[in-house]
């Protein structure tokens, strides 16, 4: 006995068809998404952006420029023992009268700075890059009256590898660009 389902087949095929259209057209969405999302994590991990400290000024556009709330650009110090300045100008606001650690004599507006003595001369400036907020005031003072290692460096791990740095464009000496990331970060010398 045969029973006769043409009544039930055509309508169940056409549902299963479009069913399957659907998962068809979805997974090639999907597809596409993975593709292009895997070409743009590749090409944003080939390069990094970079500071060239040579040419850096410390003009303040990397405190303000960052797209995020606070700065991917850090302090970073090449020489945390230092003897070189019997008052440092990354440490301490120029014409300091005493060698006190008050806020007013301090010259990193976060306190993301701190000094420990060593022994004559030495002390040991240690940052803490969470408090550090990219300003330079402390590479510059630095720079500029003592023996320059502070500078200032963009931190990878921070970094939201955006295609185009807004502080990049803003940059008046041109010291930010990107570089390959077999490149080392470049060290002030």
């Amino acid at each position: 006995m045969k029973e006769n389902k043409s009544s039930k087949s055509p309508e169940a095929r056409r549902k299963f068809l479009r069913n399957v259209g659907t998962l068809i057209a979805g997974g090639g969405v999907l597809a596409i998404a993975g593709a292009l999302s895997r070409n743009a994590y590749s090409q944003n991990t080939d390069y990094f952006w970079q500071i060239d400290p040579q040419k850096c000024t410390f003009c303040g556009n990397c405190e303000t420029n960052c797209v995020l709330a606070v700065s991917a650009v850090k302090c970073i110090n090449t020489e945390p023992v230092c003897g070189y300045c019997d008052l440092c100008p990354g440490y301490y606001r120029a014409n300091v009268k005493t060698l006190d650690t008050a806020a007013e004599n301090l010259l990193c507006p976060t306190s993301a700075i701190t000094r420990r003595y060593v022994e004559d001369p030495y002390f040991e400036y240690i940052i803490d890059e969470k408090l550090c907020n990219g300003c330079g005031k402390c590479c510059k003072g630095c720079g500029d009256f003592g023996n320059g290692s502070m500078y200032l460096q963009i931190k990878q791990e921070l970094c939201t590898l955006c295609n185009e740095c807004s502080i990049s464009r803003v940059c008046p000496s041109e010291a930010i660009q990107r570089v390959p990331v077999a490149s080392v970060y470049k060290l002030k010398q």
